[in-house]
Formats: C-alpha cells, sequence, structure tokens
C-alpha cells in the first residue's frame, strides 16, 4: 500500500547545515519506518523563506536517489514562524499500518502533540 510520512528539522542557513541535515532527517524517517530507496514514489521538500543558501533535493541526490522524484517549494511567510525549518514529505510504498513522523533539532515545536520525535 501507499503511505506518506512527513518530517522537519531546524537548520542553519549554509551549504554544510543544510546537507547534514537532509542526510539526518532523511536517514532518521527511512530507519523509523523501514523505508528503502526503492520503495519511495516521490519526495517533497519544503523550506521556510530564510533557507536559501542551498536546495535541499540537490543534497539529497549525493547521498543517491537517483531515480526518485524530488520536488522542492519554499513556504509563505507567516508571521511568528519558526525559522530555518526544513520540512520533508515522503511518498513510499510498505506493509506498514502505521508511520513514524520525525521532527528533529527545535522542529519538535512544530509538532507538540506527538510528544517530541527525538
Amino acid at each position: 500500500m501507499v503511505k506518506a510520512v512527513r518530517g522537519a528539522i531546524q537548520v542553519e542557513n549554509d551549504p554544510q547545515s543544510m546537507g547534514s541535515a537532509v542526510g539526518e532527517l532523511m536517514g532518521e524517517l527511512a530507519r523509523r519506518n523501514g523505508i528503502a530507496e526503492r520503495d519511495i514514489i516521490s519526495i517533497v521538500f519544503s523550506q521556510t523563506p530564510d533557507l536559501n543558501a542551498a536546495n535541499p533535493a540537490t543534497s539529497l541526490r549525493r547521498f543517491g536517489f537517483s531515480s526518485v522524484p524530488l520536488f522542492c517549494t519554499q513556504e509563505p511567510a507567516y508571521s511568528g514562524s519558526l525559522p530555518g525549518i526544513l520540512r520533508v514529505l515522503v511518498t513510499f510504498n510498505t506493509d506498514r499500518d502505521e508511520v513514524s513522523p520525525v521532527y528533529l533539532n527545535g522542529a519538535e515545536r512544530l509538532r507538540s502533540d506527538l510528544g517530541g520525535s527525538r
């Protein structure tokens, strides 16, 4: 069956931090949800307007994912939004009934209803 899982991480606005954050977030999403690259249908990244030093899709390609469709978009600048947030939505094939979202490095504040992801 097809499922989707979300995640987010707070990151500094520089290329090295973006690359590390993308790797950490995707690694943790894959680990917690048993996702292999071959299972992924597509990945959508969004980032707050203050994150403009690197493209998260380009950063992810450094880890492979050459056959996975990737898309990036900038979020609107909402008043009171948490800065430096990179979000991801991964759509994948799985036999699992439940998926586990991942919020890291300060992004846990976005989903206090989940009791913290780390």
